[in-house]
């Protein structure tokens, strides 16, 4: 064979081998993921399988829907759920030399002096639970509540926080808790999305990064609903488009996307097919949903709704009730309105005044109608507030080596408090959860082995808890 031959038959070689990875490379990249994604939940998916059909978890699960209630902002530990008599015998004296050793606060100088909480405590409920006077609704539900007093974080500014508070990384483009658990549990919904986001006080400091789905298919992210108007925008058809048109142009798009499903297999045209059918049924069940007006006066009285259209944290608190009977698997509701860095006490008495009822108000109702038995309630914000003073004589700075929040409901120990913080409310001194023992717990309680919910991402199996986190099997049911 001469020079001329071997170029030339070398040349076809490097043809076809570049012809198969051009045309054939995304068809096996979705072949491969719609495998990862069945091996990992225990499905078997097609093409035309809706891939946010109901899946089973890898063990018998305690619960199986979620309502999370983020207080964006830091909500003030030593305000609320911690109460600390020691702090407020030392307030306006200087802190320990040997606590501040190493410590540094986000704003403040970390040697300012010491301020006692603002507002009294009592214990509540036959399990003795101490809870601000600030909380009153809060309190009359205390043996519902898990109370975790020994949060900690890393992050010490709002979006790394939020942003790690809800998909376990500071990093932008991780997937949220919710969007983990409509992949790892698809959702019961047909006429809904998955994981639902709603949204009071202002937006988060975070953005849709506490709500997105990262790396995973689009499907899994959080759809938000707007509080008026259209629930999602452009939800209804413009001037000139009747019923039966959109449904023939969208039968001819969905027959485009389809051959092109069957083709080349990217989850991306299922997630697209998926979302166009859903916007269509969005038109009739989203505008019946948000119709509150089908409650009882009862029902609006609890929650402390006095005009069911008027947007409201209450009014998000009775939509997410409402969102899971229909199925939804997450809810996530957003309230960022918790950052006292001055005016502490009036803004904690405020915030609480705008939360405590509605928040006290859905765990009852959920257990009224047997819905809190397989539904996990969360409760809190990215941190926690310093013991030291900022802002004069009423502020408190971003504090995350220990902080406050509170579960109900699906495999929970309910009248229960864990951990506890030293006298000053600075450090933890027995039992400390980190965020990711958190995650790891929560999805234990879905049913899933944190571990083994993972998705294989830019040649690295990815999961919600990274390579850390431990199941806090003290506040198990």
């Amino acid at each position: 064979m001469n020079m001329t031959q071997q170029l030339q038959r070398a040349r076809a070689q490097y043809l076809s081998r570049r012809w198969f990875l051009r045309d054939c490379g995304v068809g096996l990249a979705g072949i491969a993921a719609g495998s990862l994604l069945a091996a990992e939940t225990g499905a078997k998916p097609t093409t035309s399988e809706n891939p946010l059909a109901p899946r089973q978890p890898h063990f018998p699960a305690k619960a199986k829907r979620v309502i999370y209630i983020f207080q964006a902002g830091a909500p003030s530990h030593l305000e609320l759920f911690d109460n600390k008599p020691e702090l407020t015998k030392h307030n306006g004296q200087l802190p320990p030399a040997e606590l501040l050793k190493g410590y540094r606060a986000a704003f403040i100088n970390p040697n300012s002096a010491l301020l006692g909480p603002k507002f009294k405590f009592a214990r509540h409920g036959q399990c003795g639970m101490e809870l601000s006077e600030v909380l009153p609704h809060m309190s009359k539900i205390a043996d519902d509540v898990c109370l975790i007093r020994t949060m900690q974080t890393e992050a010490v500014n709002h979006a790394p926080a939020q942003i790690m508070m809800n998909s376990g990384s500071q990093q932008f483009g991780r997937p949220s808790f919710g969007s983990w658990t409509t992949y790892g549990l698809g959702s019961e919904s047909a006429d809904l999305p998955g994981f639902v986001v709603l949204t009071s006080a202002k937006g988060t400091s975070g953005g849709a990064s506490n709500y997105g789905c990262g790396f995973l298919p689009t499907m899994y992210g959080g759809t938000p609903f707007r509080s008026a108007g259209d629930p999602v925008l452009y939800l209804s058809n413009p001037k000139g488009i009747d019923p039966e048109t959109q449904r023939a142009s969208l039968d001819a798009l969905n027959r485009l996307n389809d051959l092109a499903l069957q083709s080349t297999a990217d989850p991306e045209i299922a997630a697209r097919i998926q979302s166009y059918e859903m916007a269509y049924r969005l038109q009739t069940s989203a505008p019946e949903l948000m119709d509150l007006g089908q409650e009882s006066k009862e029902t609006l009285d609890k929650f402390g709704i006095k005009n069911p259209k008027d947007p409201s944290f209450a009014r998000n608190c009775l939509l997410a009730r409402r969102l899971i009977e229909r199925g939804v698997r997450f809810v996530q509701l957003f309230h960022e309105a918790w950052d006292q860095h001055g005016n502490l006490t009036a803004g904690v008495k405020q915030n609480a005044l705008d939360t405590d009822q509605a928040s006290a108000a859905l765990v009852t109702d959920l257990k009224e109608r047997g819905l809190l038995k397989d539904t996990i309630v969360i409760w809190g914000g990215e941190f926690g507030r310093t013991p030291m003073v900022q802002g004069g004589n009423d502020g408190r700075d971003h504090h995350n080596r220990c902080f406050s929040l509170w579960l109900a409901g699906g495999g929970l120990k309910a009248g229960h408090v864990h951990g506890q913080t030293d006298e000053l409310g600075f450090n933890v001194a027995t039992d400390p959860v980190h965020i990711h023992d958190l995650h790891a717990t929560l999805l234990h309680l879905l049913g899933f082995d944190h571990t083994r919910l993972t998705f294989r991402f830019q040649g690295r199996d990815y999961r919600l808890t990274d390579v850390h986190g431990q199941v806090v099997k003290e506040i198990l049911s």
